[in-house]
């Protein structure tokens, strides 16, 4: 995979996905983002440590999804974002992308 996984789910998927939610004002267009970046991701999870570490990170990145929204109650959409992205990232580089490197 040219790209570390722990930067595809974070950036591209978290992050992208609600930037371009909130830019196009166009929520379904930010799920598409989030939902091909999350595939992508699982696909690098699943060829690099399997399928068990595979669903594993991907149930945190639907996890930090759903809970980016309470929190965003909280502190802010982008600060939230922002938390469970480097969470995702966090948990991906740790588990797949450093032992790949």
């Amino acid at each position: 995979m040219p790209f570390p996984t722990s930067t595809i789910a974070s950036a591209t998927g978290l992050l992208g996905g609600y930037a371009i939610a909130r830019w196009t004002k166009k929520r379904p267009l930010g799920g598409v983002a989030l939902a091909a970046a999350g595939a992508v991701a699982a696909r690098g999870w699943q060829q690099q440590a399997g399928g068990k570490v595979a669903a594993a990170l991907s149930a945190a990145y639907v996890a930090g999804f759903g809970a980016a929204h309470p929190l965003a109650k909280k502190v802010g959409a982008w600060p939230a974002v922002g938390i469970v992205a480097g969470g995702v990232a966090m948990a991906s580089w740790v588990v797949v992308d450093r032992k790949a490197r």
